[in-house]
């Protein structure tokens, strides 16, 4: 018998801002970190107002986590301290592990149009927070694909997913991600008006899904729905179709102590990241 996963809990994301002055949707802080481990953060910018966008953000450092972008509409340049330096569009990924320590920035590549996207922070164990920071990029071409004979569409980023629309034949899909020791999975779904989609996918593991267009018979827009671990998660859109961002990752069930952009397990930890960068050596 099949285990259907259980929604538990809804969380609106808030309005917010950050960078210099972007303004963005937000779910995070210390009240969901534990709920939603191994992720930290998950934040939303879209906008066709280029003042809400165009300062972008300036250069930053991180230390203890990842980061996850991804471009729905518009370009974002990304610059760190290694030298590398790239433009990711409509459709691609930044993986980037800030590890032991990434100072970075990330610029808007238009004047005006729509800027629209998502940056998810994924926690690091201890045991990994300390290692060599290093990114991916992936073009949307990449990613794993599936439509539907209604012309719902899946994207698989990273993870292993069995997906079904309605009675059509179960398909696989692989994200291009390498295996991680936090097992993530992050899968979008544009789903048609009132069709219905069933994933199988890491089924030990709580699953997070995050509307961001239209509406599930469960979720509003702008809502996270926190769901139990299970073997199939099943979703269905309304009368106006649906677009969302489901996440699933291995808790790490660390503690956590944070600071602006560091991520550590202890208050000493962070200390010396801090000290790190105000010394010029968090990243060597």
């Amino acid at each position: 018998m099949t285990t259907e996963r259980k929604l538990e809990q809804k969380v609106r994301s808030m309005e917010t801002a950050d960078g210099d002055g972007v303004k963005i949707r937000r779910i995070g802080g210390q009240a969901m970190q534990q709920r939603m481990d191994p992720f930290l953060m998950l934040d939303e910018f879209n906008s066709d107002q280029s003042a809400d966008y165009m300062g972008g953000f300036p250069s930053h450092p991180h230390r203890g986590f990842e980061t996850i972008t991804y471009m729905k509409a518009g370009k974002m340049r990304h610059r760190d301290h290694m030298g590398n330096e790239g433009v990711i569009g409509p459709g691609d990924v930044q993986w980037m592990t800030a590890a032991r320590g990434v100072i970075h920035s990330e610029t808007p590549e238009q004047l005006d149009g729509l800027m629209q996207g998502f940056q998810i922070w994924l926690n690091l164990p201890g045991a990994e927070k300390m290692k060599p920071a290093a990114y991916h990029d992936f073009n949307a071409g990449e990613l794993a694909r599936a439509k539907s004979a209604r012309g719902s569409e899946i994207a698989v980023i990273a993870g292993s997913v069995a997906v079904s629309f309605g009675a059509e034949p179960q398909q696989q899909l692989e994200g291009p991600l390498p295996a991680m020791t936090t097992k993530p999975h992050l899968i979008e779904i544009e789903l048609a008006a009132d069709e219905a989609v069933e994933l199988s996918f890491n089924r030990e593991e709580p699953a997070f899904v995050y509307v961001f267009e239209g509406a599930t018979t469960g979720l509003k827009q702008w809502e996270m729905g926190l769901y139990s671990a299970g073997e199939s998660l099943k979703l269905s859109a309304t009368n106006n179709g649906a677009t969302l961002l489901v996440l699933s990752g291995k808790p790490i069930k660390e503690p956590i102590a944070q600071y602006g952009p560091f991520v550590m397990n202890t208050r000493a930890e962070l200390e010396q990241a801090m000290s790190d960068y105000r010394s010029g050596v968090l990243t060597d």
